[in-house]
């Protein structure tokens, strides 16, 4: 089966990528064993943050967004240039990265 985690394209993607990344400051690097080509960034609200994984591999990934204390986001099949995101609450939760699944 095959899922598209979202309906937009890594162009807008990364846009708004780059405008969250510019928001907080230079991105911090974060642990995962997903592909070196799976781009992970998290955006931190006033109570709650999301972790966002994006494909920028050339074929498909079975990835989740990984969290510390607590459970992790759902497992999902990404295709290239498409994106998953997970949202928590901030306390006490820590954005660990994109696990393979």
């Amino acid at each position: 089966m095959r899922i598209r985690a979202t309906g937009r394209k890594a162009a807008a993607v990364g846009a708004v990528a780059a405008g969250l990344i510019a928001t907080v400051g230079a991105a911090p690097a974060y642990a995962g064993n997903a592909p070196g080509c799976v781009a992970v960034w998290v955006s931190q609200g006033t109570a709650t943050q999301t972790g966002y994984a994006r494909n920028d591999c050339n074929y498909n990934v079975r990835i989740k967004i990984s969290w510390n204390f607590g459970a992790d986001g759902a497992c999902w099949t990404v295709e290239p240039g498409y994106q998953i995101s997970s949202k928590v609450a901030r306390v006490p939760r820590v954005f660990n990265g994109a696990d393979n699944c």
